[in-house]
């Protein structure tokens, strides 16, 4: 099956859901292009939230700032990341966008090549492991004495 030249993605054409573990809304712009070589989503960071702690088999990331100021922790060390700044991730640094302030911020990210193994569909069963090397809900001490994900 061949691709298409391009695809245009409206706004209207994004799905808006919660991550699984975090519960941050989020839209994933590629998922209806059918690409297997990148991904990317809108993170829309509420207040005082963080998402998942995690790194990549593979893939690299690059996390860029729409709205607000951004905070990420890349290894042990934090970067504020300013409206249209932007981020490059290897895959094996351990990371976490998080957000200590009380406005919301919109990230873009995106990576390649695509880990195959998240993709609906897959045949194979993926170590997490690989991905959380360790507790992937832990906030960082930025947000020391507050609770992500809310509780229901």
């Amino acid at each position: 099956m061949t691709m298409p030249d391009y695809q245009l993605i409206r706004p209207e054409d994004m799905t808006w859901r919660s991550s699984n573990l975090m519960r941050i809304p989020n839209a994933d712009i590629l998922e209806r292009t059918g690409s297997e070589k990148m991904g990317a989503r809108l993170w829309r960071m509420p207040p005082r939230s963080a998402n998942t702690l995690h790194k990549h088999i593979r893939a690299e990331e690059f996390y860029f700032v729409l709205e607000g100021t951004g905070r990420l922790k890349v290894g042990e060390e934090v970067l504020t990341v300013p409206k249209y700044g932007g981020v490059w991730v290897a895959p094996q640094a351990l990371r976490q966008v998080f957000n200590d302030s009380d406005e919301e911020v919109l990230w873009l990210i995106f990576g390649a090549p695509e880990e195959l193994e998240f993709l609906k569909g897959s045949l194979s069963e993926m170590d997490l492991s690989l991905i959380y090397p360790e507790d992937p809900t832990r906030l960082p001490v930025e947000l020391a004495g507050h609770i992500w994900p809310p509780r229901d």
